[in-house]
């Protein structure tokens, strides 16, 4: 199976801007976030809420991410963001995000994210908890 990508388009708002008409560098890590739930639900056909009754996880927090900014993205742009999974472990996950003006990739960036439960010995905490295999499967991968 090939990998899945999410591909969506929209075009950057002046509330994603500061005053020169650029978008605010923490935005894209918004549109990362709503990315990756989106990859999740096209993958998996689950929605955020529904994670704990459909594999027993409260989520997918984040515990990593970063971006590298190639060129600034401005108020009116039309953006392209691809989003993928790249690389699973037994409780952990990668995000890689592309986003482009025009066909030109102006930022890339990656998050690391851990499908999380309740931890049995503290109803307080989360934990880790290893990712089943048939998620890794609907995504395309294979755990390392």
């Amino acid at each position: 199976m090939a990998p899945i990508i999410l591909r969506r388009a929209f075009t950057i708002a002046w509330g994603d801007c500061d005053p020169a008409g650029i978008v605010f560098n923490p935005r894209f890590f918004e549109f990362f976030d709503a990315s990756t739930w989106q990859v999740f639900d096209l993958a998996l056909g689950v929605k955020p809420h529904q994670l704990n009754d459909a594999y027993g996880i409260i989520g997918i927090p984040l515990v990593d991410a970063r971006a590298n900014f190639v060129k600034a993205v401005k108020f009116g742009d039309a953006v392209e963001i691809a989003t993928r999974a790249t690389k699973f472990g037994r409780s952990s996950f990668e995000i890689e995000h592309r986003l482009s003006v025009g066909g030109e990739v102006h930022v890339e960036g990656a998050e690391k994210r851990v499908w999380a439960a309740k931890d049995p010995d503290n109803p307080d905490r989360i934990k880790g908890v290893p990712i089943p295999a048939e998620v890794i499967a609907k995504f395309g991968g294979t755990a390392l």
